[in-house]
């Protein structure tokens, strides 16, 4: 029943209160000092190692996480939980490659790398593209995959539930980047009490469905009525196999994925842009344990939805059916229906603070751009900081707005909302991550050579994408890199699975660049390299046990549920 009690709402009028009030007692002890743009954009130097961390994973889990992931978990099982935990091994390498690089060159927005090593042309072609990527893609697929959730959980209308979502992001963006996080600490709070709560219940559902009870009774029972939805890597002749092409989730483009997000995208590294390297690594750690976690609050409820979906339990059959379809994303909202009131509101409370979290993170990533990369160095140079600041927020509200206008109109396809974002965020990242990953560590990357892996990038991918099904590429299949589709007419064509697209679209981008900045570098181009020395990349014994401990982990889940 698509309703909540009286406690459910009163449940989540305390996390509401909790969030305003700490929010706005963040926000005067702010305004008690002058704020400039690094105050409000980076929070420069006020936030601590767990507020780092604790952010990260608020800005990071969100519908996409809640509802499409636990959709995904229903139809392919814990092999999505790579995404997670292979996010975890990322952002050891992001801390200790990455974020020194940053630091050491005074880094603020990813468009001022880009400017600082290649040049203006490539830092406003990417600063304008990120804007577009930002607003159309992430922040309208979170707002309508959540505002789709509370629908389907509390039978608020659709259009109020997107309203709702975007004024109390707006209101926690306004407060700058030190309100978002450490009120982001606390969303983090309810969305792991709310989300283990909600786990922990499912697991006893299906435990008691069995004739069984409690949490630990219903995994082994999932292990046993779903045994084909814990294998990690799937094999060609998988149905999932498109999406999750083989060992490519360890050795292939799902590296490219993480690195590319957690490593040069603005909405993640601005949390950590703002703090000294050793306080940046080690909120970075602590995203990086909590990432671990992840699975057992968005996944592991999917699959217990896939067991009693299957078992027939209550209306489960109708309320996942459309046009006697099976809609997995419905998976996690059936669910929550299913909780006793007053743990109905908790859930529903972690599920809004992770949305609204995500909303605050990428508005104030996209008012940061859009303020000093394209309005300071194009529209106003001489703008002053209050200004800047009086601009950001004018952008906030502006690209919340453009948000709801397209939000309605969203095609979010079969794949589900999780696998949609990452395929088309795909056919961006491979050329991103090479320009930045050259621009790292090859002082001969020249800008043509980047400009060439923005543009270029994209087109590869494009091609890639839609080349299989008019030609006949039989050597592919051969190769083990692609999987034979069924057309209307019966004819059986080619499709190159999205990661293994990213990952040879990353190949040709890194070779063409090398190949551009040899030859330039040959006819006299100096290219601007960055400041870097190998004392950067050294790190604390606490944050190497840390790092020791997470590979530990992950090896030994990926040996158990290879």
């Amino acid at each position: 029943m698509k309703t909540l009690g009286t406690l459910d709402y009163a449940v989540f009028l305390v996390y509401f209160l909790i969030v305003a009030f700490y929010g706005w007692w963040v926000y005067r002890q702010k305004k008690a000092h002058k704020e400039n743009s690094k105050d409000f954009f980076l929070a420069k130097d006020s936030l601590t190692w767990w507020a780092i961390g604790a952010s990260l994973i608020a800005s990071n889990i969100s519908a996409e996480q809640f509802i499409g992931m636990s959709g995904s978990g229903f139809k392919m099982g814990l092999a999505i939980a790579t995404y997670e935990w292979m996010a975890a091994a990322t952002l050891l390498i992001v801390a200790i490659f990455f974020i020194p690089v940053y630091l050491k060159n005074k880094i603020y927005t990813m468009p001022q790398f880009l400017h600082q090593r290649y040049n203006s042309t490539v830092a406003m072609i990417m600063a304008v593209f990120w804007l577009l990527l930002y607003i159309v893609v992430n922040l309208t697929s979170i707002l309508y995959l959540g505002a789709l959730a509370i629908h389907s959980i509390s039978g608020i209308n659709l259009d109020a539930c997107m309203y709702i979502l975007a004024f109390f992001a707006i209101i926690i963006t306004l407060g700058g980047m030190k309100v978002i996080g450490y009120t982001d600490v606390i969303q983090v709070f309810f969305l792991i009490l709310g989300g283990l709560a909600t786990t922990y219940l499912a697991l006893d559902l299906v435990a008691t469905h069995f004739g069984s009870s409690g949490a630990l009774k219903g995994f082994n029972l999932l292990t046993t009525h779903a045994e084909e939805h814990f294998h990690m890597i799937f094999k060609k002749d998988n149905e999932n196999y498109l999406d999750l092409p083989g060992l490519t989730v360890l050795i292939g483009g799902m590296w490219i994925v993480n690195l590319n997000y957690w490593g040069c995208n603005q909405y993640i590294t601005q949390r950590a842009l703002g703090a000294d390297l050793k306080t940046a690594r080690s909120g970075i750690l602590f995203a990086a344990f909590l990432k671990l976690l992840m699975p057992v609050i968005v996944v592991l409820p999917g699959i217990a939805a896939y067991v009693l979906y299957k078992e027939g339990y209550g209306d489960f059959k109708a309320s996942m059916s459309s046009g006697g379809e099976v809609i997995p994303d419905t998976a996690y909202p059936v669910l929550l229906n299913l909780l006793p009131v007053g743990l109905k509101g908790l859930s529903f409370a972690a599920l809004t603070a992770a949305v609204v979290a995500s909303l605050a993170g990428k508005a104030n990533s996209i008012a940061t751009i859009f303020t000093l990369d394209i309005y300071k160095k194009v529209i106003n140079k001489d703008a002053h900081e209050d200004k800047q600041v009086a601009i950001g927020r004018w952008t906030v509200v502006l690209s919340m707005l453009i948000a709801i206008a397209i939000a309605p109109h969203l095609g979010i396809d079969k794949k589900g909302g999780f696998q949609f974002i990452q395929e088309y965020t795909g056919f961006f990242s491979p050329g991103i991550f090479a320009m930045f990953i050259l621009g790292f560590f090859w002082k001969k990357t020249t800008s043509n050579a980047a400009l060439f892996a923005t543009v270029g990038g994209f087109a590869l991918s494009v091609l890639l994408k839609f080349i299989p099904f008019v030609v006949d590429l039989q050597f592919l299949s051969a190769s083990g890199f692609s999987k034979l589709v069924e057309q209307k007419d019966g004819s059986m064509l080619y499709e190159i699975p999205f990661l293994d697209r990213m990952g040879f679209v990353f190949i040709i981008c890194a070779v063409v660049m090398y190949l551009i900045s040899v030859f330039e570098t040959k006819r006299g181009v100096v290219a601007k390299g960055l400041d870097i020395d190998s004392g950067m990349f050294k790190t604390s014994r606490s944050f190497a046990v840390g790092a020791l401990i997470i590979c530990g982990l992950l090896i030994a889940l990926y040996t158990i549920y290879w």
